[in-house]
């Protein structure tokens, strides 16, 4: 199957800009999959919680995640993008995915970064993993990577690609998401923006860029500049993520020693002195 990124570029609330824009991109490719950033319709720096609620759109019946659609049905392929999602109890930093026969699935992320913690509330959907025929897809939101149970629960679910909307700031996702792959023997499709927002006083945020396509195996496919909109495109065997073997006596997830993991009861107990 043909997997890429669209590395953007978003003007702060300017939304149908935003997805003219992408729409546009996704038409001009030749796709089976395609994923967008974090946020990517609206931009990341909101200044209040009025803001986020002028901004913000529900999911599957908002304008974005209608052209989504409509766009997926067309080229017949499936996009997954990040989204301002208005729900019923709050607001949160969602990734959507859609397909030619329209909505499949949102995932709320779980691990806000700095500020988002002050306008969204975190996801409450859990990691699920969507079954679209041509591959399993699972969904990861920007700093949902330093979380590494993260990638595991989709890859114990049965992904076969991790689709990663993004709005990174730190250096160190690209080269994290190398082990991330390897540790689970998943594709995943880091999709990043470039530029900065300077909408805070006190704290500009420059993005880093650097989307990239990394394989089972932990080899980087493809990797966009730091300071470029970009967009690629390659093809892949998803199936290569569905043999977990390292070596023909090693399987990844057979040989895991879940009898000697720490129960989680140790954490709420914070009852560190077990190690000394």
């Amino acid at each position: 199957m043909k997997i890429g990124f669209i590395q953007t570029s978003p003007l702060f609330g300017n939304i149908t800009a935003n997805v003219e824009y992408a729409v546009e991109k996704i038409k001009s490719l030749d796709s089976d999959l395609i994923v967008l950033p974090e946020l990517f319709s609206t931009g990341y720096q909101f200044k209040s919680r009025k803001e986020v609620s002028l901004l913000s759109e529900s999911v599957p019946d908002g304008y974005t995640t209608r052209m989504l659609m409509d766009t997926a049905r067309r080229m017949k392929t499936f996009i997954v993008f990040g989204i301002a999602e208005k729900g019923r109890r709050g607001f949160y930093n969602s990734s959507v995915l859609v397909g030619p026969r329209g909505f499949i699935s949102a995932y709320r992320k779980s691990h806000l970064f700095w500020y988002e913690k002050r306008f969204f509330s975190p996801g409450n959907t859990g990691f699920r993993v969507h079954d679209i025929g041509i591959a399993r897809i699972g969904m990861m939101i920007c700093f949902d990577w330093v979380f590494p149970e993260v990638c595991r629960v989709l890859a114990l679910n049965g992904a076969d690609i991790i689709c990663h909307p993004s709005n990174l700031v730190l250096p160190h996702c690209p080269q994290a998401m190398i082990t991330r792959c390897l540790e689970n023997r998943v594709f995943a499709v880091t999709a990043n923006r470039v530029g900065s927002e300077s909408r805070t006083a006190g704290s500009p945020l420059k993005f880093i860029g650097k989307s990239q396509i990394v394989d089972p195996d932990g080899r980087v496919l493809c990797r966009a500049s730091d300071n470029k909109v970009e967009t690629m495109v390659i093809d892949i065997n998803p199936k290569l993520a569905r043999d977990k073997r390292i070596t023909p006596k090693n399987d990844l997830f057979v040989d895991r020693r879940v009898d000697l993991f720490i129960p989680p009861k140790f954490y709420k107990s914070r009852r560190y002195k077990v190690f000394s």
